[in-house]
Protein backbone atom coordinates (compact mmCIF):
# COMPACT_ATOMS: atom_id res chain seq x y z
CA UNK A 1 0.00 0.00 0.00
CA UNK A 2 2.60 2.12 0.36
CA UNK A 3 3.40 4.91 -2.07
CA UNK A 4 6.57 6.48 -3.38
CA UNK A 5 7.06 10.09 -4.26
CA UNK A 6 10.06 10.76 -6.32
CA UNK A 7 11.01 14.87 -5.31
CA UNK A 8 14.17 16.56 -7.35
CA UNK A 9 15.34 18.00 -4.10
CA UNK A 10 17.42 20.14 -5.59
CA UNK A 11 14.68 21.63 -7.46
CA UNK A 12 12.78 22.45 -4.27
CA UNK A 13 15.67 23.89 -2.28
CA UNK A 14 15.36 26.79 -4.62
CA UNK A 15 11.85 27.12 -4.46
CA UNK A 16 10.60 29.92 -2.32
CA UNK A 17 7.70 28.74 0.62
CA UNK A 18 5.28 30.45 -1.39
CA UNK A 19 6.09 28.62 -4.50
CA UNK A 20 5.69 25.35 -2.63
CA UNK A 21 3.11 25.95 -1.34
CA UNK A 22 1.39 27.05 -4.95
CA UNK A 23 2.53 24.30 -6.05
CA UNK A 24 1.07 21.45 -3.62
CA UNK A 25 -2.29 23.59 -3.68
CA UNK A 26 -2.22 22.71 -7.60
CA UNK A 27 -1.77 19.83 -7.02
CA UNK A 28 -3.62 18.83 -4.31
CA UNK A 29 -6.68 20.60 -6.32
CA UNK A 30 -6.66 18.23 -9.62
CA UNK A 31 -7.22 15.04 -7.16
CA UNK A 32 -10.39 13.42 -6.86
CA UNK A 33 -12.14 12.52 -3.62
CA UNK A 34 -10.84 9.29 -2.82
CA UNK A 35 -7.18 10.71 -3.19
CA UNK A 36 -7.70 13.53 -1.47
CA UNK A 37 -8.85 11.69 1.33
CA UNK A 38 -5.79 9.86 1.17
CA UNK A 39 -3.70 12.72 0.62
CA UNK A 40 -5.42 14.29 3.83
CA UNK A 41 -4.45 11.28 5.81
CA UNK A 42 -1.02 11.27 4.64
CA UNK A 43 -0.77 15.08 5.69
CA UNK A 44 -2.12 14.63 9.22
CA UNK A 45 0.00 11.50 9.94
CA UNK A 46 3.11 13.68 8.80
CA UNK A 47 2.08 16.75 10.46
CA UNK A 48 1.49 14.68 13.81
CA UNK A 49 4.69 12.37 13.35
CA UNK A 50 2.33 9.09 13.55
CA UNK A 51 5.14 6.94 12.14
CA UNK A 52 4.18 4.29 13.72
CA UNK A 53 3.56 1.04 12.41
CA UNK A 54 3.31 -1.30 15.43
CA UNK A 55 -0.23 -2.05 14.87
CA UNK A 56 -0.14 -2.83 11.52
CA UNK A 57 3.26 -5.05 12.32
CA UNK A 58 0.64 -7.38 14.63
CA UNK A 59 -1.29 -8.19 11.83
CA UNK A 60 -1.11 -11.63 10.24
CA UNK A 61 -0.27 -11.65 6.46
CA UNK A 62 -4.13 -12.52 5.93
CA UNK A 63 -5.42 -9.75 7.78
CA UNK A 64 -2.87 -7.33 6.08
CA UNK A 65 -4.02 -8.43 2.55
CA UNK A 66 -7.66 -8.42 3.17
CA UNK A 67 -7.48 -4.49 4.19
CA UNK A 68 -4.99 -3.54 1.48
CA UNK A 69 -7.62 -5.74 -1.00
CA UNK A 70 -10.92 -3.66 0.83
CA UNK A 71 -8.68 -0.02 0.26
CA UNK A 72 -8.02 -1.35 -3.06
CA UNK A 73 -11.82 -2.22 -4.20
CA UNK A 74 -13.14 0.83 -2.52
CA UNK A 75 -10.99 3.26 -4.34
CA UNK A 76 -11.80 1.25 -7.70
CA UNK A 77 -15.76 1.77 -6.32
CA UNK A 78 -16.48 -1.40 -6.36
CA UNK A 79 -17.53 -1.29 -2.76
CA UNK A 80 -21.12 -0.62 -0.68
CA UNK A 81 -21.93 2.46 0.53
CA UNK A 82 -22.10 2.35 3.99
CA UNK A 83 -25.70 3.69 4.40
CA UNK A 84 -26.37 1.03 1.84
CA UNK A 85 -25.51 -1.72 4.22
CA UNK A 86 -26.55 0.20 7.13
CA UNK A 87 -30.60 0.30 5.65
CA UNK A 88 -30.07 -3.45 4.74
CA UNK A 89 -29.24 -4.80 8.29
CA UNK A 90 -30.34 -2.27 10.60
CA UNK A 91 -33.81 -4.29 11.17
CA UNK A 92 -32.02 -7.58 11.05
CA UNK A 93 -28.94 -6.70 14.18
CA UNK A 94 -31.66 -4.01 15.86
Amino acid sequence: MGLLFFVNLEKLKVMRTAELKLKLFREIDTLEKSKLEQIYGLVLNFINNDNDTEEWNTLTKTQQKGLLDAIEEMNSSNGIDHKKVMAKHKNKYA
